[in-house]
């Protein structure tokens, strides 16, 4: 059985490690994928950037699920409860099986429809829902490989990710290339190729996983395949604590869509500025994402395991970590941002008035990196219900922000982009008052 986690900087290096590089790795496919899709033209790009914020609308709600998988499955590690780790396992892959049906129908059959109504451009609403089209049946394989990577997570066996990541941008990349363009016999299919290559990269991640699966010891060790069935207390557990997290997602990326909706009605030039900005975000949250699915686990074992006095610990050496590995991975994007939005996007215009937004943000971003793992403590601890109205307050007000930004103050695109200070201070904020007063220790889950 998996033995608790150490907490010294190599352990916790070990454990994050993997997924920061497995983070690096898709940071480098969106990249690639934003470049060929810079010479199909401005409206294929925008429409994909946009369409792809959808889809991940709806792959972050159920990331919430998952991230409930990941919290029960470490905290029963930590209470040795091994009877109710294999029922959360199980009840927890079929519900993102049902999860992947039920967004695959809404992307298919509603989505398709408020675009059209919606876009201020019908072009780009065209390209996008060609996009999500193809893109939705991603759902069944993507969702099923993050329940199962929600279990190697939670008992710190992240190699694996690595792995998948690795195979998923090579097949992410190459098909990209002939599905987008039509070279080696392939046939020529814009931004449906796009989405084609990655279903294709989620099958090949979904593949290795299960082969993984099946080789190693953790189905044996757990029993995770004994009697397969929905227990549905267990399943009603994952939604107690999975809930707050899974409307989380859909809130700060949902939050993002709609920023990115609005800033179309301004322009196609001012939108493909902020692609740009939004693809060099994904790059600066690599070490974030990493650290902060390790904060979860660290956070989820040691409550499980009692050890409250060595929180304060890990997040000190979470926090130097994180913030060390982001200027590591991110300093381009204040000393030479011109080169690395050259590599997505070679619009000279375009290209000069990004790097003066991305040189505006840096800032923001180090005050993201600082507040991850706070905010992802309260997570971690099992106090979801806390972390979503954290988020709902700050989204509320960089929301706002952002409307009056844009629509009565007529701020250029440079300036709208200040909301993001709002956000990321106000979550900061928010999320000390909470560590602070609030007896968050005491796990509501139990």
């Amino acid at each position: 059985m998996q033995a608790a986690l150490k907490t010294d900087y190599k352990s916790i290096l070990t454990v994050a490690f993997p997924l920061i590089i497995g983070n690096f790795i898709q940071s480098l496919v969106l990249i690639t994928d934003m470049a060929f899709l810079s010479h199909l033209g401005e409206l294929e790009y925008d429409a994909v950037g946009n369409g792809g914020l959808i889809y991940l609308t709806f792959f972050m709600i159920a990331v919430g699920f998952g991230d409930s998988i990941q919290i029960l499955i470490a905290r029963y590690i930590g209470q040795n409860n091994y009877d109710a780790l294999k029922k959360t396992f199980q009840s927890g892959m079929t519900g993102m099986v049902g999860l992947a049906l039920i967004f695959f129908l809404i992307l298919q059959f509603i989505i398709p429809s408020w675009l059209e109504s919606y876009a201020h451009n019908s072009e780009i609403a065209r390209f996008q829902n060609n996009y999500l089209n193809v893109r939705s049946y991603s759902l069944f394989l993507s969702l099923t490989a993050y329940g199962l990577m929600a279990f190697l997570i939670a008992v710190g066996k992240t190699r694996i990710v690595f792995i998948t990541s690795i195979v998923m941008s090579g097949v992410n990349i190459f098909f990209d290339y002939v599905l987008i363009f039509g070279v080696w016999g392939f046939p020529e299919m814009g931004v449906e190729g796009a989405a084609l290559a990655s279903l294709f990269a989620d099958g090949s991640t979904l593949l290795i996983l299960a082969l993984y699966f099946g080789v190693s010891g953790w189905i044996r060790n757990y029993e995770l395949g004994n009697k397969f069935a929905i227990n549905l207390q267990a399943l009603r557990n994952i939604f107690v604590v999975g809930w707050p997290l899974m409307l989380q997602g859909m809130v700060s990326i949902g939050t993002w869509t709609i920023f990115f909706l609005w800033i179309e009605q301004i322009g196609s030039f001012e939108l493909e500025i902020s692609q740009n900005i939004r693809v060099m975000y994904f790059l600066a949250f690599i070490p974030i994402f990493g650290f902060s699915a390790t904060t979860k686990t660290y956070i989820s074992q040691l409550i499980g395991s009692g050890k409250h006095d060595e929180i304060p610990k890990v997040q000190r050496r979470i926090l130097l970590l994180v913030v060390s590995t982001l200027l590591f991975f991110f300093h381009g994007g204040l000393l030479y941002p011109e080169t690395l939005i050259g590599l997505v996007n070679p619009r000279e215009e375009v290209v000069r008035e990004s790097a003066i937004v991305l040189r505006q943000v840096f800032p923001a971003i180090l005050v993201f990196a600082f507040t991850s793992v706070f905010f992802n403590t309260i997570s971690g601890s099992g106090n979801t219900k806390a972390s979503l109205l954290i988020e709902i307050l700050c989204v509320s007000l960089y929301l706002s922000s952002a409307y009056f930004f844009i629509f009565h103050f007529d701020f250029t695109i440079a300036q709208v982009w200040y909301v993001e200070y709002i956000y990321f201070s106000s979550l900061a904020i928010v999320s000390l008052i909470y560590l602070k007063f609030f007896n968050w220790k005491k796990n509501p889950s139990q």
